[in-house]
């Protein structure tokens, strides 16, 4: 019985390697052709490590973010704020170190290998979208805990949950059904949106009206982060990264693009961390 039950969910899980890839000509072969990929030995057998350089990036990002967040821990002094915002950047953190596990180091091995066609995904891409979301909606709430009070802050706790569970729940059967749509990194973005856009106009008011130092390094802190999706965009939409690497065989991908501005962003919070108070 143990043994039918496994199988039926290895089954389940393994429907997310039926979404067709956007390329439907990578394959073995021409993974190596559109991007840097270096061979290496690791107990005993040769790991295939893809995008090097966007590797060190993507996990310097996450180590990075888990560190501050760990600061943040360190910090706390009973700031329910600060205790958020901890465990708001570790869970971006591993996210991070999860995404790039399967977008860059080891996405050859998870995607490509021994197959005819690649897959588009992995549960690796899936559960870091599943982190970032709750990793956001906790930022929601410790922003809240700084800047608002009574109705508000419960609203926004409300929002939080709700959307994390809504969020965890149509990205987990996406994967399962599986449903392209629903596991996308866009739709995790455009979720993400109307917090980002609650962020600016909750701390632009209040540093307008009351001109208080937390409410302006929160902007800076937003401003970072609009500045990422701004650069992912526009790198992607010229098309840097192709040009760069089959004119010049220089690798600096929009995804490199984006974390580059991220590690700025997770330094920044170092020094916005003594700023960060409860209401």
């Amino acid at each position: 019985m143990f043994l039918a039950i496994r199988e039926k969910l290895n089954n389940a899980f393994a429907r997310l390697d039926t979404i067709s890839h956007d390329n439907s000509d990578l394959n073995e072969k021409t993974w190596f052709e559109i991007q840097p990929c270096s061979k290496l030995k690791l107990f005993g057998s040769e790991v295939v490590i893809t995008q090097p350089s966007s590797t060190f990036l993507v996990y310097l990002l996450g180590v990075l973010t888990t560190a501050v967040g760990v600061y943040y821990l360190a910090i706390q002094e009973g700031e329910l704020s600060r205790l958020l915002w901890g465990w708001s950047l570790i869970l971006w953190g591993v996210g991070a170190l999860l995404a790039g596990t399967s977008y860059q180091a080891f996405g050859y091995q998870l995607k490509c290998k021994g197959r005819e066609t690649c897959r588009w995904t992995s549960w690796w891409e899936v559960i870091y979208m599943m982190f970032q979301q709750v990793s956001m909606n906790l930022m929601l709430v410790a922003v809240s805990a700084s800047c608002t009070e009574g109705v508000l802050f419960w609203l926004t706790v409300i929002y939080a949950v709700f959307s994390s569970i809504i969020y965890m729940f149509m990205t987990f059967i996406g994967g399962l059904k599986p449903i392209k749509s629903w596991i996308t990194f866009e739709r995790m973005v455009w979720t993400c949106a109307p917090v980002m856009a609650f962020f600016m106009i909750l701390n632009g008011w209040r540093f307008f009206t009351l001109g208080t130092d937390i409410d302006l390094m929160l902007l800076g802190s937003w401003a970072l982060l609009w500045l990422t999706m701004i650069s992912f965009w526009i790198y992607d939409y010229f098309g840097w990264t192709k040009a760069l690497w089959e004119s010049k065989k220089i690798w600096f991908s929009e995804n490199d693009a984006l974390h580059v501005v991220l590690i700025v962003w997770a330094v920044y919070l170092i020094f916005m961390a003594p700023y960060i108070t409860d209401f």
